[in-house]
This record gives C-alpha cells, sequence and structure tokens, in this order.
C-alpha cells in the first residue's frame, strides 16, 4: 500500500503547489481537474471537535455534538492498550458520520513538567507507554478508514513562548525519551499523517528541520505519510517544503504557494520536491472515499451507545491513591454526604483546541444519588469562578460533614487553569478548596477526596488527613458516571500513575530549566527525566509513577528471566489475585543496568501488560524484551548500543517499589570504538588493537615519559589523557612518527570494520 497518489500529467507548477497548503481552516485544496476533492481535517484527539458553518475561521466554540471521551491523560493512567485503540474506533465511526477525514490526533508528547498547560492532551512521562498507546489508538481509529495525526513533532513540552522557543536537548535524550514514542506510533501503526510542532529543536523551526522531519521520520522510521504542520508553525514555506513539511495548514490564501512557485522558477527549490509532497497530499484523499460503517443510527452514530463506552473506559482510568482503613467502596445504605461544586459542575476535559462540544455531560452527583440506597446531601464547598462568599460556603460544608460517615470532596483545577497556550505557574490546589478539605476532614468520620484535573496537582497541607484520595484527573463526558462507579465499587480501580506525583515542585528534576529563558529552554536534566531522576536522584515523591491501588490484592512470584539471544530475554512471571473482587493488574517490567560507558537512569520501564484475573486466580505471564530494552543511545556510533554484562529485571509495583528481580547477563554488542587523532591519548591508549603497540612505542619514542604503569606515569595519564593525540602528538611528542599513528588508525579501522561485518 503506498499512501501516494499519482498526479496526471500536464498538471501545472502552480497547480501541483496549490496542493501543498490549506483552502481554509479545516479543508486540503481540492483539485477537480485532477479528481482530487478537498481533505476535512479536525481537532482530536478525545474526540471529533467539527466545526459548525464555514471553514473560514478557526471556531473553537462553535462545533457540532460529538462524544467526548477520556482525554489522554486518563488513558495514560488506564496503562491498556484496548482502551486507547476503543477510543480510536469510536472517534473514527463518529468522525465519518460527521464527514471528517483525518482527526488530529493523538499527542504523544513526554509530560516533561507537570505545569505543562496542556499535559491533559498527552499521555505520560515515559515514552514507552506514550507510544504503546497512541499506536493503539492510531489503529482503533485508522481502521474505521479515518486518518490519524501523530502530533507534536518533536520536544513540544511547554506552552509558554511555544511559537518560537527553542529547545535545546542533546542527541541521546532526543532519542531516548522525546522520540520514542513517535518513533513506535510511526514505524507500529502507519499515521496518515505528522504533525510538526510550533517550536524549534537546537535553534531550528520544526517545520523545517530537516533532519526531523527527512533523516529520522522518514530515512530511518520509513514513514511514507504526509508531514502536516501544526495550525500556523511554518515560519518559511521554501526552507519547510526542502526539509520535508508537505502540507502547510491552515491556507494563507496561496501566499505560501506563491512563494514555493517562485523558488522553483529562480531555480532556488527543486521541483521535485512540488511532486513528491503533492503527491503525499493527495493520498489522503483515499480517506475521503472509505464507506461508511454500521453506526447505529441512520445517518450518524449511536449516541447512547458511545455515552456508555465513555463511561466504562472511564473507570479504568482513574487511579484510586490511597484508601486507609477500607474506606472506599462506599456501602449503598451509608450516610454520604457530597461536597465540592465539580461534583455538581463536571470539569472532564481541558481549554483549546482539543475542546469538544459533547453530546451530553454526566455529574458525578446525580450518579452518586442514582447509586446510593438513601439520600446524600449537597453542598458547593466553594465557588469555581472566585465569586460569593467561600467562608459561608465552608462553614455549610462542615454542618453537613458533621452528619455524614462519610463525606466525599471533589476539588481539582478550573479549565482556565489548564488550557493550551500557557502554562500553569503552581501545583497546589486553589486555597479555598485546600481550607474546604481540611475543614471537612476535621469534622467527618471519614473524608474521601476526588480530585479533577488535567496536570498533576500536590496533595500537600491536607493527603495525611484524609482517608481517601481517588485521582479522576479529566474522564470526558461520562466521567462522573465512572467516578460514582468507582466510589462504590460498581467498578474496581485499575488505573495506575503515568506521571509522578512530587512532594515539591522543586524536586522535580525539569523544574530548574522550566520554562526556560530569552527564547530558548535547556533540557538540561538530560535523560533523567520523570521517573527516571526521581530515581536515580533518590528523591522521594509522594507517589510513584505506576503507583495505584485496588479493592483486591495482586501478589507477584516465580520471577525467570533468560537470554534468547545475545541482546534479547525473555521474562516469565507469576500474578495471583488474592482478594475477593475480580480486578485488573498490571505488570510493569523495568530493566536496570551499569554497563556500558554512559550513566543510566536507576531503572527504565521496559514492558508493560494488564491482567484481569478473578478472585483466587492466578496466571504465568510471559514477556518478550527485545534489544531496545536493553540500549541506549550511542552518540560516537550514531545507533543505538547494547553493551556486554548484567541486567537486572524488575517487576514494580511503581518505579519504587520493586517487588521481585532477576539478573540476566547478555553477550551485547562487540565493537570495537572509532579511532582518529582527535581521539584522546587515554582512547588510544584503552585500545585494545592498538594501544598495546602504542605504549610500546611510546616506551621508544618518548624515553622521558614516565610509564603509564608506574604512579608517576598513572599521574601523567590523568593528565593528558583527555588531550587529543594530534595535540598531544603537537605539543609534547615531536619524535612520534606521523606515519605511525596513521597505520594504527587504518589498522583500528579495519579491525572495527570486521567486527562489525561479523555475523
Amino acid at each position: 500500500m503506498t499512501d501516494t497518489h499519482p498526479l496526471p500529467a500536464g498538471l501545472s507548477l502552480e497547480q501541483r503547489a496549490s496542493l501543498l497548503s490549506g483552502q481554509d481552516f479545516w479543508t486540503t485544496t481540492a483539485l477537480d481537474e485532477a479528481g482530487l476533492p478537498a481533505v476535512v481535517l479536525t481537532d482530536g484527539p478525545h474526540g471529533v471537535r467539527r466545526q459548525e458553518g464555514p471553514f473560514d475561521t478557526i471556531g473553537i466554540h462553535r462545533n457540532v455534538p460529538a462524544t467526548c471521551f477520556p482525554p489522554a491523560v486518563a488513558v495514560g493512567s488506564s496503562w491498556d492498550p484496548s482502551v486507547a485503540e476503543r477510543i480510536g474506533t469510536a472517534i473514527g465511526r463518529e468522525a465519518r458520520a460527521l464527514g471528517v477525514h483525518v482527526v488530529l490526533g493523538p499527542g504523544v508528547n513526554m509530560k516533561r513538567s507537570p505545569l505543562c498547560g496542556r499535559n491533559f492532551e498527552y499521555y505520560a512521562e515515559d515514552p514507552l507507554l506514550a507510544g504503546v498507546l497512541g499506536a493503539a489508538h492510531v489503529r482503533g481509529q485508522q481502521a474505521e478508514g479515518v486518518g490519524a495525526s501523530v502530533k507534536h513533532f518533536a520536544a513540544n513540552n511547554q506552552e509558554t513562548d511555544r511559537m518560537r522557543v527553542s529547545a535545546d536537548v542533546d542527541e541521546r535524550t532526543l532519542r531516548e525519551v522525546y522520540l520514542p514514542a513517535f518513533e513506535r506510533v510511526v514505524t507500529e501503526a502507519r499515521p496518515a499523517t505528522v504533525m510538526c510542532a510550533y517550536n524549534k529543536v537546537n535553534g531550528v523551526y520544526a517545520s523545517q528541520h530537516r533532519w526531523l522531519l527527512t533523516e529520522v521520520l522518514r530515512d530511518e522510521w520509513g514513514f511514507d505519510g504526509v508531514v502536516v504542520s501544526d495550525w500556523g508553525a511554518v515560519d518559511d514555506r521554501v526552507a519547510a517544503l526542502a526539509a520535508g513539511l508537505d502540507l502547510q495548514m491552515p491556507g494563507n490564501r496561496g501566499v505560501g504557494d506563491r512563494r514555493v512557485v517562485a523558488a522553483v522558477r529562480a531555480g532556488e527549490l527543486d521541483e521535485a520536491f512540488v511532486d513528491v509532497s503533492a503527491a503525499r497530499v493527495a493520498g489522503l484523499a483515499r480517506f475521503v472515499g472509505a464507506a461508511a460503517g454500521s453506526s447505529g443510527v441512520a445517518g450518524g452514530f449511536d449516541v447512547d451507545a458511545h455515552h456508555a463506552l465513555a463511561r466504562e473506559l472511564a473507570a479504568q482510568c482513574a487511579v484510586l491513591l490511597r484508601n486507609e482503613r477500607g474506606t472506599l467502596p462506599l456501602l449503598r445504605d451509608a450516610r454520604v454526604v457530597v461536597v465540592g461544586e465539580f461534583a455538581r459542575t463536571p470539569r472532564f476535559q481541558g481549554g483549546g483546541s482539543s475542546n469538544v462540544h459533547a453530546t451530553r455531560v454526566e455529574s458525578a452527583l446525580d450518579a452518586v444519588r442514582a447509586l446510593a440506597a438513601a439520600d446524600v446531601p449537597f453542598t458547593p464547598g466553594f465557588p469555581l469562578d472566585g465569586a460569593g462568599d467561600a467562608a459561608a460556603l465552608r462553614e455549610e460544608a462542615v454542618a453537613l460533614a458533621r452528619s455524614a460517615q462519610v463525606a466525599v470532596v471533589f476539588a481539582g483545577q478550573g479549565e482556565a487553569e489548564e488550557s493550551e497556550g500557557s502554562d500553569r505557574e503552581t501545583l497546589d490546589l486553589p486555597a479555598v478548596q485546600v481550607e474546604l478539605i481540611r475543614a471537612v476532614a476535621a469534622v467527618a468520620p471519614r473524608t474521601v477526596v476526588v480530585l479533577s484535573n488535567g496536570g498533576m496537582v500536590s496533595l500537600e497541607g491536607w493527603h495525611d488527613e484524609v482517608d481517601a484520595v481517588l485521582e479522576g484527573f479529566l474522564l470526558g463526558q461520562a466521567g462522573g458516571g465512572a467516578l460514582a462507579d468507582l466510589l462504590y465499587g460498581v467498578a474496581n480501580p485499575s488505573g495506575h500513575l503515568a506521571e509522578t506525583i512530587p512532594l515539591r515542585l522543586g524536586d522535580v528534576p525539569s523544574s530548574v530549566d522550566f520554562p526556560g529563558e530569552q527564547g530558548h529552554v535547556r533540557y538540561g536534566e538530560g535523560v533523567l527525566m520523570g521517573y527516571r531522576g526521581f530515581t536515580t536522584l533518590d528523591r522521594p515523591v509522594r507517589y510513584a509513577f505506576g503507583h495505584g491501588l485496588s479493592y483486591t490484592t495482586f501478589t507477584t512470584s516465580d520471577l525467570q528471566v533468560v537470554a534468547t539471544g545475545e541482546d534479547t530475554a525473555r521474562l516469565s512471571v507469576t500474578v495471583a489475585n488474592t482478594g475477593d473482587r475480580a480486578g485488573k493488574h498490571v505488570v510493569q517490567v523495568y530493566v536496570a543496568t551499569s554497563a556500558g560507558p554512559v550513566r543510566r537512569p536507576a531503572r527504565e520501564l521496559r514492558a508493560f501488560t494488564p491482567v484481569v484475573l478473578e478472585p483466587g486466580e492466578r496466571r504465568t505471564v510471559t514477556v518478550d524484551l527485545d534489544r531496545r530494552a536493553f540500549a541506549y543511545w550511542d552518540v560516537r556510533e550514531g545507533g543505538w548500543v547494547v553493551p556486554p554484562g548484567s541486567y537486572t529485571v524488575q517487576i514494580g509495583a511503581s518505579a519504587v517499589d520493586v517487588v521481585a528481580s532477576a539478573t540476566v547477563t547478555l553477550v551485547g554488542d562487540d565493537l570495537l570504538p572509532a579511532l582518529t587523532l582527535d581521539s584522546s591519548v587515554e582512547d588510544w591508549l584503552g585500545h585494545p588493537v592498538v594501544g598495546p603497540d602504542l605504549l610500546e612505542g611510546f616506551a621508544g619514542w618518548l624515553p622521558d615519559l614516565p610509564p603509564p604503569t608506574t604512579a608517576e606515569g598513572l599521574g601523567m595519564l590523568r593528565m593528558v589523557g583527555s588531550m587529543p593525540m594530534r595535540r598531544f602528538v603537537a605539543d609534547m611528542g615531536a619524535s612520534v612518527p606521523a606515519d605511525e599513528l596513521d597505520r594504527m588508525v587504518a589498522r583500528a579501522a579495519t579491525a572495527r570494520a570486521e567486527r562489525v561485518a561479523r555475523p
């Protein structure tokens, strides 16, 4: 299958160039003479945001109704690819019913900082978790004949100065942390489009970054779809086209097209760039002809079925963080009071371009009352808009809580604090909400806090005073019903954190550099982002990446790990449900090692699999760990390297709670380092092929230098060991024969080539 469309002969340069930008905000340019219809692209990724009326403006708040499914912040905590895939499938069906051909999502950017205002659209702080879920979403959506657009490529991890900031990040960090999720989606799910980011990467706009868009995306990963700009991300249209950006969105009345034509006419741009990109964009026409499936409703989709699906999936996304004294699940006949405006006025999605006009919205208050056997009183507790008498509302809540067996407080962040276009300034809940939680907890026999937030919030200042905390994130339009199902045990919590909850913002590894200054943000933490940094630096956290409780209990036993090749392994582990409820457990597989010449994180997530078990059921899970599970990106080799050595495979209840471990020894890569005159003296002396000869030669060429085997020689080596050989010879070793060094370089190169070619 090809993702391009052959263009008919005879099309003018102007006609071909017209395909390279939109005809308006949401459609590509139709070319009737070539049989190419306009393709409709709309925002996602957790629901179809199809604009009402003409597409000549952005119209964020004028949209036709569609189901708002759980956003990525919630799906990430499901740790379940089937949840992501079922959402993708449903979105694909709704898109077809609404005449949409490409839905812009999913977003797989890393949650580098909990302050990022768009974190609600992203899955995780780990690239494996985000990549697996993103690929599942794309598979589900595109199986329905609707194209996907994985975004935002790449290093788009903040909203501050997002249209121009330069993400200054080294290649190893890019390769190990910020690119792998995109790589997995591209190579495993073949999305129709990849959307470039607004920001610069190391000083070059992502929209015209040839290394990203062509060398990595196409040449290395084999992407053959359309690279589309984020809306308004193109800075220099000609440079962007030459770098590999096919489609500029939105349309700018042909300005960019005319610049492309002029550049070709002036000999500044090869016309082949126009032909190749035009054929790719034309290939999107295949989604226009996708046949409509059976939606259950003539000319539309089954609104009720999709709302029920949204409720079912949302219940698999919330995370039970704390549950002291068996406070949850609630008894149906318990005297429960509900406090907090979010129970009545749900917060279920983020602000900005992904804001879906929901078909309906279900409040947690109504759902709780529907499940409870007794009356459930309610009081708002605090004003959402900052108006009103907060003290009076708090006093009313305290009075109500005194009469209850359990007070359930709904708290969280407002949409204004979590929206595309701006980052948050604090992790703290609003002060009025913290005061409310503490006041209620002081008088209620038991207190449960239910959180609604798109970005992680601090639990400090009130956590230890409450009995249970249910992190609901943003759960979509049916989130209220899902929360009620979890509170009363209709559903069993199975979510696990996809990002760390820190004790302090200053503990976050990126906090020193985020969000940057004067047009640059330095990724100074390198590969130690998120839980990698917390575990490696041994910083305590409130709740770790991967943490999540259940109403049942699980045990892990019989971990075995065997090598299946020089750089691969297989593990098996037995999981048992030792409680009295069915539940879903996530087997989290981490790898730890000190092998190799670079610093590795304390542990890294390398595989995961959800397992559904009935009470008393045991199951042995087998997981294959491929080469990448043990590799790091070697900047000298320009590729992935598995060093020979010992690797510890760990099963974690979270990134800090290892419940089982086993060690496997791998042969790894038998590499000889490259050697040049710019290599250090230490590199030369340590080279296994030429090092001994060089050492012997030094004894004759430089008799006045103490041998490196003596204490004096070792001291000398420490002083000059990092000096390039070229400089050492020029400054200190004039009698070293240059031709002899050249022969040694050649011998090292020959030996390296022979070892690389060895089967």
